[in-house]
This record gives structure tokens, sequence and C-alpha cells, in this order.
């Protein structure tokens, strides 16, 4: 099976599309955990006790494990999750040329699948494409507020570029292991382009601290029951102190009904 076969059955089982985004900021890490050899791991390891019964996936932003001790940090975090039978999504926005898009598909040895940057063309995310049973999540319409500055730019064919982008990842899926990432703060793009591409599963972030639209992300976000619904700061940092996983616990479930009742 690939990966969105595997997250299918995932879906299914856990009953939730709910992507929980491990976006362990060190600073953000309660008091009572700092002491620990690597307070980041201890960290994901509460929260990950307290939510996989929620967890369709789990997101880790790469950015926050660049040194030493968060890669040690992440390849525990990846190791539980998976003890856990919950897949585990890289959100590292990876692509380059040659040689170095070749290391950087090397990531897909550790997890179950990753987000790329279309930006410089098909052979920057062939070698993360030919891994046939990897998920490959190409950034399309992003969450945030500047993304509009080149997503929504109109080309000379009268296609926005976000458009392009949904229209090339369709073409690229010879694998079935492409899925695109369309933020829940732009829910009109969300819906074109669902009816531009009926069959590739979307990755929707924005729906939590960034306000999206949960409804939209549910109805537009899922292709066949398929996808993701991302919330990391409304999830791991929900509450404070010791009883800080609980609070986590309590706010993954509370997404995972609100979502349901779109589904």
């Amino acid at each position: 099976m690939n990966f969105f076969e595997r997250l299918g059955e995932r879906i299914e089982r856990v009953d939730s599309v709910v992507s929980v985004g491990l976006d362990a900021d060190p600073k953000r890490i309660p008091e009572h955990l700092q002491d620990k050899d690597l307070p980041q791991w201890a960290f994901n390891r509460r929260i990950i006790d307290a939510t996989h019964e929620h967890a369709a996936c789990y997101k880790p932003n790469a950015a926050f494990y660049e040194d030493a001790d968060g890669w040690r940090s992440l390849r525990e975090t990846i190791a539980y999750a998976h003890g856990k039978d919950v897949p585990v999504l890289l959100d590292a926005k990876r692509a380059d040329i040659g040689n170095t898009t070749r290391q950087y598909a090397k990531l897909l040895d550790h997890v179950d699948a990753i987000t790329v940057n279309p930006y410089m063309g098909r052979d920057s995310l062939q070698p993360f494409i030919d891994r046939a049973g990897k998920g490959v999540f190409v950034l399309c319409r992003t969450s945030n507020p500047g993304g509009e500055d080149l997503q929504d730019l109109e080309l000379a064919s009268g296609e926005r570029v976000y458009e392009r982008v949904a229209a090339l990842a369709d073409l690229w899926n010879q694998h079935g292991n492409v899925g695109l990432v369309v933020g829940a703060t732009a829910p009109d793009e969300l819906e074109a382009i669902r009816e531009q591409v009926p069959h590739l599963p979307f990755l929707v972030p924005g729906v939590g601290a960034q306000g999206g639209d949960a409804e939209a992300a549910v109805e537009f976000g899922l292709a066949e029951g398929v996808g993701l619904v991302n919330s990391s700061r409304g999830i791991i940092f929900a509450g404070e102190g010791e009883a800080f996983d609980k609070a986590a616990g309590d706010a993954a479930r509370r997404l995972k009904r609100r979502l349901n009742q779109f589904r």
C-alpha cells in the first residue's frame, strides 16, 4: 500500500482527519521539562501519549529541530509515533536540483510523507515522487497572508500560479502518492482547487491558531475521505504547566469532533 492507502485505513480506524503539528518550540516547552536531556522529545512524548487516539497523523516541522539535540529529539519522536501506529509527515518544504534534492529525499527513509516546494519544477521533486510508497505534499495555496504575493499571480494562460501548480501536481501523480498543501484560510481557493483536482488528497493547515475555515477544510480537503486537517499551536500549546498534555488531548478531541460534523 502507498501512503494514502495507509492513511485512509488510519482515518477509518480512529475516525479522525486531524493532523497534530508537533512544532515543539523550545521557548514554549513547560518549565518542568526544561531540565530533561532532550526537552523537545520529553514534550512530544507526552503530547503523543495524550493525542494519539485522535490523530490521523503527526506533522513535525523540521524548522524546530535543526540542531544536534533537535534531530535526536525528532528521531525519537518519529519512532515513538510509529510505535503508536501513527504515520509521520515531515513538514520540511524541501526541494532543490541534482544530487542535493536526492539527498533531501533520503528524509523519506525515516518518515511516511513530506512537504515539498514546487518552485524549481519537476526535476527538483522527482526523487521524492519516485518513492512510490511515500506521500508527497506539494505546496499549492498556503495559509499565510503573503501567500498571495506569488501564488495568486495571473499567468499568460489566465491561470493563477496556484492553479498551475495544482495541474502540474496532478500530472506528476503517476504513483498515486502526490497531494497538495492548501490552507483553510483561503476557502474560496480551496474549493476551486478541489474542483480542479478532484482526486488529490489535501493537507489543510490554518485551522486552529490561524482561524481557518474548518467546514471548508473538511468539505474540500478530503478526496474519497482521505486528507488531513492540521492544527499545531492550537493543540500542543492549548495548556501550560504540568497539565499541558491533558489540555492538548482535550484540544485534539474537540477538533476531531468539530471536523467530524462536516465529514
